[in-house]
């Protein structure tokens, strides 16, 4: 009698996008409102529910095996609403029951009976905004914790028993020398969190710091570079693993969920602004709360922007983002995927490799820490060879 091949499904991501904060932060550009307003909050969930429970039938051959809240702060939005949700996606999704289910907190909102109600509905990792652990610079950017309800958020994060702790810290911040950013780091360290992400601050227009970018005393491009590597040496000897150009885990600890976006998984994102990238297409809901709402009430258009990804721009998209990942990409993986030639790109891969840039192993090709530096000058070299693959083989086909 033959062997029947298993049934997979497929495995896919759901985002959830709670756009309401306590306060907007000075460097912030995601799509978020500040302020509580009970009945919009309401009629928001009201509408993710609906829209989770009319996509989920169109889903039969995939299995949800992540579940991200971001913001936003859905800390902010309160447990019992974050619960709905959460049952709206079992109850419409077939969600494994080893799923990574992850919510967003901001220390100031944190309290036993969200963490106790969240960890009772099936939440089992917390990703946790820190940012730094000086009050004063807390205050400079327009967070509204201070770093003692850092500590104590985490002290209640590991009592209720949440499988996984994230989280976030930023560098390059106004008047941050290295040593103070070595300090920040050994002091957060003492929290012994399972998971740090450490991101370099992004000046973007539009918000309140791109207004005094020029006289708040960013640190030099050099002293930022310094706080990297720093970053990178002191977490490795502390037993976390870089698996991605900003992200650090210790065993077992890796955002399963951020890994769907490095390596071209299949997520759907409900709310205000959420992205998906499901079926081929990619697409984007309207940013703005109360579209989304009358969108989802009146069964309107919510989807802002809808595109089909072609092949060539999908083979841009894997260099991009697996280089983000110390994964890194292979030649096997990229011509059997494509159908390009890796030769151009390899050429390139290797000249970096004499000036310790980009690493070979085991057969797959990585950014160096010094590499991830200067990525995106060399993704800019290895994408015009690519265009040039594509041009050659478009001429060939006449």
């Amino acid at each position: 009698m033959p062997i029947l091949p298993r049934n997979e499904k497929t495995p896919l991501g759901i985002y959830i996008h709670i756009p309401f904060c306590h306060s907007k932060c000075v460097y912030c550009d995601f799509y978020s409102e500040a302020g509580h307003d009970e009945e919009l909050m309401d009629a928001y969930r009201k509408a993710i529910c609906t829209h989770i429970k009319e996509t989920g039938p169109l889903t039969p051959g995939y299995r949800v095996d992540t579940v991200y809240f971001g913001g936003g702060t859905p800390s902010f939005f309160g447990a019992d609403g974050l619960a709905a949700i959460l049952t709206a996606v079992r109850q419409s999704f077939d969600v494994s029951p080893q799923a990574e289910i992850t919510f967003e907190a901001n220390p100031d909102s944190v309290t036993p009976r969200l963490l106790r109600r969240l960890r009772s509905e099936g939440f089992n990792r917390v990703s946790l905004g820190v940012q730094n652990d000086d009050d004063a610079m807390l205050h400079r950017l327009g967070r509204p914790h201070t770093y003692e309800q850092v500590e104590e958020a985490v002290r209640l994060v590991r009592k209720i028993g949440f499988q996984s702790l994230s989280v976030d810290l930023m560098f390059g911040l106004p008047e941050q020398t290295l040593q103070g950013w070595q300090d920040t780091l050994t002091n957060v360290l003492k929290l012994k969190p399972d998971h740090i992400s450490c991101y370099g601050l992004e000046v973007k227009e539009g918000t309140p710091l791109y207004t005094v970018r020029d006289h708040c005393g960013i640190p030099m491009d050099e002293t930022q570079a310094d706080m990297y590597l720093a970053a990178v040496e002191l977490l490795r000897a502390k037993g976390y693993r870089q698996y991605e150009i900003s992200n650090f885990a210790k065993k077992g600890h890796h955002s399963r969920h951020n890994m769907k976006y490095w390596q071209g998984g299949e997520f759907l994102g409900f709310g205000a602004s959420a992205s998906s990238d499901f079926g081929g297409k990619r697409f984007t809901m309207v940013s703005s709360i109360c579209a989304y709402i009358d969108g989802i009430k009146s069964h309107g258009q919510v989807i802002d922007d809808l595109q089909d990804i072609p092949l060539w721009e999908r083979a841009g998209e894997y260099l991009m983002t697996r280089l983000r990942t110390t994964a890194g990409i292979s030649r096997e993986e990229y011509e059997k995927q494509y159908l390009l030639p890796f030769d151009p790109l390899e050429t390139i891969l290797q000249e970096n490799r004499d000036r310790y840039l980009t690493i070979f192993s085991d057969g797959r090709w990585r950014f160096s820490p010094e590499g991830f530096l200067v990525s995106n000058s060399i993704l800019s070299d290895l994408l015009l060879a690519q265009d040039r693959s594509i041009a050659q083989k478009k001429r060939a086909k006449g």
